[in-house]
């Protein structure tokens, strides 16, 4: 057969089988480590630009730029691509590795509840119900409800002052990163925001403090107010801002009460440049229904525990990172301890064997029934100190407690702070466990209160031992760390002689009504006269006269 071809068909047919060679050997030369630069095949010259004259002869010479891959090292060098996974890991670990050297976990001071803590039915009394403060709870739905009081107690401010919101706008400002460093994790909210929540709460409680003090109509509130006035709504304000979720750092209320006494118009009466701790002392008077004791303070302990707060809560110190529930805590002990509580040590070798996580080894004392059994006695301690505690002679003298419906709330938040902040001794902990030991059921609380210890306006006694034996559920607590761990000592062994045991079981039998007095002396009285006539009889049969 003899085939026509047409020569210039002929020509392009040619020229494709080359390029498709030069293709081919491309991609190989690739896959090797041995890959030229450049590769040429052979064309027929082109006398144009668009049109290309065939001819067996001329050549064209089309330099073939090789691909990419070819440049690369051999396949043990070439590294994988990362994977979003792993990419979102290290991401992660660089985060980690910020927030760890920031170094900010020692300026912290106001935490969120571990979740341990929040199991049961206590998780209420660790969240706000009327009144949010800071970012913790700032948004909430339930809550929004007070914000139109925070913007009207700001607008007091402004209006009562003469001041522009600039200028308070710009003092929290400055303060924004050290305010951001007390509280626990990463706080997501941008600048404006958070300097827009912190100069809203920290007015709004300032008018509280201040009200609270020196009356609301001062202020310029109506004696009618929903809010600031002392009314039944207040009770629940107090609650809420003593929760430890809940509070502003100190020395961004000392910061805008000192502008605020500096206006020209300051109801209070407290001299501009002289508000270091007058916060904390109005906190004070504003926490005072909180107390858990109606003990008055004499004029001595007032002024050594003004004068203590006064110079321990100072805004320009290191230690300027506290805040309400603070100042309520120092309150209590503020008399005995000093200006610089002692940090707790955790790891000790000498005492790790003795550390106490179990709350079935957290016994300091046997409960009310038994001591009482073991004839000690119980008495009330007149003082405003709930932890001083004294035995002596077989007499436990234990200061009296009140036992309301925020009392609950007040030992969880504080016992919370002392798990949490570990430069705080463990005072309220110890005391509450030791109440707890106490207390195991209704007749302990019952004997409690015939003694005048427990003022209970709770309710019945099985609530107050039921609330009791819920505080301290799954607290850390180590027994030689605890202050009342040498009275426990003494009660425990003076609880252990069996003579106490014995006197006390006599005398509960014998010597608890008048009737048995006289009985019990006039079985003595019979017990000598037989004896003495039986001594007669014999001895007069051996030596008649």
């Amino acid at each position: 057969m003899v085939a026509v071809f047409n020569k210039e068909l002929l020509s392009w047919y040619l020229i494709t089988v080359k390029l498709n060679q030069a293709v081919e050997s491309g991609i190989q030369n690739a896959q090797t480590p041995t890959a030229s630069t450049s590769r040429s095949i052979d064309l027929p010259e082109s006398s144009s630009a668009r049109e290309i004259q065939p001819s067996n002869t001329d050549t064209l010479q089309i330099p073939i730029k090789e691909d990419e891959s070819a440049q690369e090292p051999d396949a043990g060098q070439v590294k994988p691509v990362e994977s979003e996974w792993v990419i979102s890991i290290k991401d992660k670990l660089q985060q980690a590795d910020q927030e760890d050297g920031a170094g900010s976990w020692a300026k912290v001071s106001i935490y969120r509840i571990p979740q341990c803590l929040r199991e049961g039915d206590d998780n209420k009394a660790y969240i706000p119900q009327t009144v949010s403060l800071g970012p913790y709870h700032h948004g909430r739905k339930r809550l929004r409800n007070m914000d139109r009081h925070k913007w009207r107690a700001l607008h007091h401010i402004l209006k009562r002052t003469n001041q522009k919101i600039e200028l308070y706008l710009d003092a929290v400002k400055e303060l924004e990163d050290r305010a951001r460093a007390c509280y626990e994790g990463q706080v997501h909210h941008n600048s404006n925001e958070f300097v827009e929540m912190m100069v809203l709460d920290a007015c709004f409680v300032l008018e509280l403090l201040r009200g609270a003090a020196g009356g609301f109509t001062h202020l310029g509130y109506s004696r009618n107010d929903p809010i600031f006035a002392m009314r039944g709504s207040m009770h629940s304000i107090q609650r809420d801002m003593i929760m430890l979720e809940n509070q502003i750092p100190l020395f961004i209320l000392e910061r805008l009460f000192a502008i605020q006494a500096g206006g020209p118009s300051d109801q209070v009466g407290w001299p501009a440049g002289s508000q270091t701790g007058v916060v904390a002392r109005l906190a004070l008077r504003f926490f005072d229904p909180l107390m858990p004791t109606d003990e008055p303070l004499s004029k001595s302990d007032r002024s050594k525990l003004e004068s203590s707060i006064g110079t321990t809560f100072d805004p320009l110190t290191e230690q300027g990172g506290l805040h309400c529930l603070e100042v309520f805590r120092r309150s209590l002990l503020a008399i005995r301890a000093g200006p610089k509580p002692t940090p707790r040590v955790w790891i000790k070798k000498w005492s790790h064997t003795n550390r106490v996580a179990d709350k079935r080894r957290q016994q300091l004392i046997h409960c009310v029934t038994e001591l009482k059994d073991s004839g000690i006695k119980f008495k009330r301690r007149r003082t405003d100190r709930i932890w001083d505690i004294k035995f002596k002679n077989g007499i436990l003298k234990i200061p009296r407690l009140l036992i309301h419906d925020g009392t609950k709330s007040l030992f969880l938040n504080l016992i919370a702070y002392e798990q949490c902040h570990l430069d705080c001794t463990n005072d309220i902990t110890s005391y509450v466990i030791f109440m707890d030991n106490l207390i195991d059921s209704p007749a302990d609380v019952s004997y409690l209160h015939y003694c005048g210890i427990i003022e209970n306006w709770l309710g019945s006694d099985a609530e107050v031992a039921d609330m009791f034996n819920r505080l301290c559920q799954e607290v850390v607590f180590d027994i030689n760390d605890s202050s009342l761990s040498r009275l426990s000592e003494q009660v425990n062994r003076y609880y252990e002689h069996r003579w106490n045991a014995w006197r006390a079981s006599l005398k509960h039998r014998y010597f608890n009504t008048p009737w048995t007095i006289i009985s019990f002396f006039a079985a003595v009285v019979l017990l000598w006269l037989t004896l003495a006539q039986t001594f007669y009889s014999v001895y007069g049969y051996y030596k008649p006269h």
